[in-house]
């Protein structure tokens, strides 16, 4: 089977389990995750959903998400809509069905919403369409200094620097885009806004007693200069006439934010992105493993909780500055010590053949850094571990933060990658090898205290006699439906899933 046929076979067998056609309402996708607006939800079949080879797990939010993992998702959902498209449209009678469809839309949309978590949301809605970019001029970046540190095909390196660079340069003006975009403006003004940042012209501009630098202010002032462009240009469309609105909304819209850009935002925002990366080089220089202990401990639960998406413009704006972040490598332990534990529960359950058989498939994606699947189908369920596989990561991130204090700085050239995936977009202040030992220590760390926390501690005698039972590994049924209890999530530590997690 052909990898189109191999897509267009999971869209298909995805799509009657969902409830079919008529009950999609939106389709998109993010790093891993088709995310589908439902028109009823009682109509999905959660189980066979989540008994499918190629899905690692399902997420409820406001959206259905249905985890298919990094390159997957991206070629399914064309392959989905692409179905959705060709299936004939279903024909309401009345207004019945549309307001009864409307209505649970809109109770979906209000359930466990919080405007802090709206507007990470339109932060990450901001980024994440970057990331594939940070990724791939990452990992030539990573190339290229490779190449020039061994001396070899130096006719070649200056074409790589410029393919590495080129985005690097002009992100700026992607941010403002995607910003105004997001914010319900015109996209384009948002990106000419922006690109003002990094014109070389400002250079001959003096503000605040200093003359600006090109890109001063970096990708936090693309992204307040676009959302100033989005709030002019709708006071704009509500004031200006309709025969001149296509004149003067978009000339105002540049001059206006433009100016505000120029004399005020790019040099707060440039303060303020100075002031980022001092005080992340601060904390991890005098407080590395502490620091690192408590970021890697806690990146789980943010990921549970959708907050993790606040840290998308600090990694960006890091980036900018110093071509890495330091953030990353720490956090990436938290996926550590999820492996860890997963192993742990698996030669804890010797008779759960159900479980077993999800961590045996779900390792090999923990191991380039997909956390979901372990984190859906094993550890949130069972609770405890769920603190152990934290435990785990503190420790890991406290081995990586403490190689900081000792002035071994780690970082990641882009953000989306983690686990064995983020080795080719590694980068540091010393050798290529030496940062290379200490992430791959820190890994070894996180997986080994994750495996003897979950161990030792990660079962109550009660929870070892519900879940150790035996099962059939053919269906993953219970053996005696009648005594065995069917998994469940415990009551305890695990939080339920929130927002896309950068993957861990």
């Amino acid at each position: 089977m052909s990898t189109d046929d191999k897509n267009r076979a999971i869209a298909a067998a995805i799509l009657p389990l969902v409830g079919g056609v008529e009950n999609i309402d939106s389709v998109a996708h993010c790093m891993t995750r088709l995310r589908l607006g439902l028109r009823d939800r009682s109509l999905v079949q959660d189980e066979a959903l989540k008994a499918l080879p190629s899905v690692m797990g399902v997420v409820e939010d406001d959206t259905y998400q249905i985890v298919l993992g990094p390159g997957t998702v991206a070629r399914v959902t064309p392959e989905f809509e692409a179905l959705v498209a060709a299936a004939p449209q279903p024909q309401p009678s009345a207004g019945g069905l549309a307001a009864q469809g409307a209505a649970i839309r809109a109770a979906r949309k209000a359930k466990n919403q919080t405007p802090f978590k709206l507007f990470l949301r339109k932060i990450a809605n901001i980024f994440v369409p970057l990331i594939p970019a940070l990724i791939g001029c990452g990992i030539i970046a990573g190339l290229n200094g490779l190449l020039v540190n061994l001396g070899w095909l130096p006719g070649v390196t200056p074409a790589l620097a410029a393919m590495a660079s080129g985005f690097m340069a002009l992100i700026a003006v992607f941010v403002g885009f995607n910003t105004a975009k997001e914010f319900g403006g015109t996209p384009i003004l948002g990106g000419a806004v922006a690109a003002i940042i990094v014109f070389p012209g400002v250079a001959k501009i003096d503000a605040f007693g200093q003359t600006l630098s090109p890109g001063q202010g970096g990708v936090l002032g693309a992204l307040g200069a676009a959302v100033l462009a989005v709030y002019v240009e709708k006071w704009c469309r509500r004031r200006v006439p309709e025969a001149l609105d296509v004149l003067v909304t978009p000339t105002l819209t540049v001059l206006v934010s433009g100016l505000v850009t120029i004399f005020g935002l790019m040099f707060v925002a440039g303060e303020v992105s100075t002031a980022i990366g001092d005080f992340a080089n601060w904390l991890l220089a005098h407080a590395g493993a502490g620091a690192g202990l408590v970021l890697g401990g806690l990146f789980l639960p943010l990921v549970m909780l959708g907050l993790h998406q606040a840290l998308i413009p600090i990694h960006t704006t890091l980036i900018e500055q110093q071509g890495f972040t330091v953030l990353l490598p720490i956090l990436a332990m938290a996926g550590a010590g999820q492996v860890g534990a997963a192993v742990a529960v698996y030669f804890k359950l010797p008779r759960n053949g159900s479980i077993r058989r999800t961590i045996k498939s779900a390792l090999p994606a923990g191991f380039l850094g997909v956390g979901e699947p372990l984190i859906y189908g094993v550890s949130l369920p069972l609770g405890r571990p769920f603190i152990t596989a934290c435990v785990g990561g503190a420790f890991g991130g406290g081995f990586v933060g403490l190689f900081n204090m000792l002035g071994d700085k780690v970082g990641s050239t882009a953000i989306g990658p983690s686990g064995w995936a983020l080795f080719p977009l590694l980068d540091g202040n010393r050798g290529l090898g030496e940062t290379i030992a200490i992430y791959a220590g820190g890994l070894l760390v996180g997986y080994a205290v994750g495996f003897v926390a979950t161990y030792f501690w990660g079962f109550s005698s009660e929870l070892l006699e519900e879940f150790d039972v035996d099962t059939d590994e053919a269906t993953g049924t219970a053996a005696d439906p009648a005594t065995t209890p069917t998994p469940t999530p415990a009551t305890g530590p695990g939080p339920a899933p929130a927002q896309e997690p950068v993957k861990v």
